[in-house]
């Protein structure tokens, strides 16, 4: 029987404790050994250390890291992660640059080291069935609608708000990690609009036009201000009908039929799939999400709203 693999988690907020911490432990493949954050925190039933860099210290045993923090801070502990010797799993999005996260798959390569960009809803259930059912149909339109309250769902995160932390791109690049992963042929931008609070560095809602090489429309709405029910969808076109993903992944539909409804098991996936690479001592560091994302800040007009007051 393969050890487990021994692992510390960096960054232990919300997103750790709801997601991170109970699929490492309910995954044999892992061995969560120690945690390291410099904010105060609920128990998390670990070893805390202030800095990676006293974890890595105290625990040389440490086969792996996974890294939590918000994304202007990744690069500096991946970093320090691979040069001492660790498998690195990156939270989405993989860095605030295009430029940080090649400089990090190329270090992992000539470490020998696993480096994993996690985009965990490709691992939505639906995900997966979706490209199968698209492959074989002519597609003529996308659309993208994803909109979510950001006081519900990131309150008092003032990191999302200055540079590097996406704004309202940091749920759509959700939306872009699907649509990346299902639709046949990569595609690129042509034209976009971001909405920037007056007193924010990052925008709050972005309209987003691609089209492939083929020259099919693709269409994309991303607001951080709906209240009520959340939307999180993907429809598309085919000659054989409208394929909706809908909840983030979680459900497709046909033609408005239920085919796949099943629970989130998203991050279950993506811990699966680390420990598969390192198995398999390869990496996985796709940036096409965030590389669309960099295009709609470099060529999106820029729109000044209302000041925003979490």
């Amino acid at each position: 029987m393969t050890a487990p693999i021994r692992i510390g988690l960096v960054g232990i907020g919300k997103i750790a404790r709801d997601q991170h911490i109970p699929n490492l432990r309910a995954n044999p493949a892992f061995d969560l050994v120690a945690g390291a954050s410099h904010h105060a925190m609920e128990d998390a039933g670990l070893p805390l250390y202030l800095t990676l860099g006293e974890m890595l210290d105290a625990h040389p045993e440490l086969d792996a890291v996974s890294i939590c923090t918000p994304p202007q801070a990744r690069h500096e502990l991946a970093h320090l992660a691979l040069t001492r010797g660790k498998h690195v799993f990156l939270e989405k999005p993989p860095g605030a640059t295009l430029s940080e996260v090649e400089a990090l798959s190329r270090e992992a390569g000539r470490l020998g080291r696993t480096l994993f960009a996690s985009w965990h809803s490709r691992f939505a259930p639906a995900v997966e069935p979706a490209r199968l059912w698209l492959a074989g149909r002519r597609i003529t339109a996308v659309r993208i609608d994803w909109r979510e309250d950001v006081r519900k769902w990131h309150p008092g995160q003032a990191w999302i708000w200055q540079p590097g932390g996406l704004g309202v791109f940091d749920p759509g690049i959700n939306a872009l990690s699907i649509a990346t992963a299902i639709l046949p042929r990569p595609f690129f931008l042509t034209d976009a609009e971001l909405r920037f609070p007056a007193n924010q560095a990052a925008p709050i809602a972005a309209d987003l036009s691609f089209r492939d090489d083929s020259g099919l429309e693709i269409t994309a709405a991303f607001d951080w201000l709906q209240t009520g029910l959340q939307t999180w969808d993907i429809r598309v076109d085919t000659d054989d009908g409208q394929l909706l993903l809908s909840m983030g992944g979680t459900v497709m539909s046909v033609d408005g039929k239920p085919v796949i409804q099943a629970a989130d098991a998203e991050y279950a996936g993506l811990y699966r799939h680390f420990a598969e690479l390192i198995a398999g001592g390869v990496s996985d560091v796709d940036v096409s999400p965030l590389r669309h994302v960099a295009d709609a800040f470099m060529r999106g007009r820029r729109v000044v709203t209302d000041a925003f007051e979490d």
